[in-house]
């Protein structure tokens, strides 16, 4: 995904990730899903008007549906037809994938949480990710880990460069 913004050479534009989401979550699995919006939501998703932090999506009579998610109203909306801010929105996914993911959260005690949110072709999609919660313990391993694979990055790059700098 290209960062919140900008367009990718698929012709994706991204309007919000949550950065979040990979630090308090180990990813497992995840699936583009499309959303049921209405009109002035879609252009306050257009001008990047939404909080992804604090969604998630949970199963409801065989039906996905994202919660937790807040899209700002517009700013030319009336009143009378101004939708809920936080209202639950219903996630369009395959009938398969909601069941394979449904038993799945069911038995791993698995979380949904949204990834990004972007225009695809015109279209809003959400990245939705199937996660495990991580400890603390798990994060700093994790930041750990990450920390270590820079470090050898950077010492592969100054080794292809010959610039060998020793820090001892």
């Amino acid at each position: 995904m290209a960062k919140p913004g900008k367009v990718d050479t698929s012709g994706t534009r991204v309007v919000a990730t949550n950065r979040s989401a990979r630090h308090d979550y180990t990813i497992l699995d995840t699936v583009e899903a499309g959303l049921v919006l209405r009109g002035s939501e879609v252009k306050s998703l257009r001008d990047a008007h939404v909080q992804l932090k604090e969604g998630f999506a949970r199963f409801e009579g065989g039906e996905a549906w994202l919660l937790g998610m807040h899209i700002a109203p517009h700013a030319t909306t009336g009143a009378h037809d101004r939708p809920d801010p936080d209202r639950r929105r219903k996630l369009l996914l395959h009938r398969d994938q909601i069941e394979r993911w449904r038993t799945r959260v069911e038995l791993e005690r698995l979380a949904i949480v949204p990834l990004s949110l972007y225009f695809k072709d015109g279209r809003a999609k959400v990245e939705l990710a199937l996660a495990r919660g991580r400890t603390r313990g798990d994060k700093r391993q994790a930041i750990a880990e990450r920390d270590a694979r820079l470090e050898a990055e950077k010492a592969m790059g100054r080794a292809r460069k010959g610039t060998g700098r020793d820090d001892d």
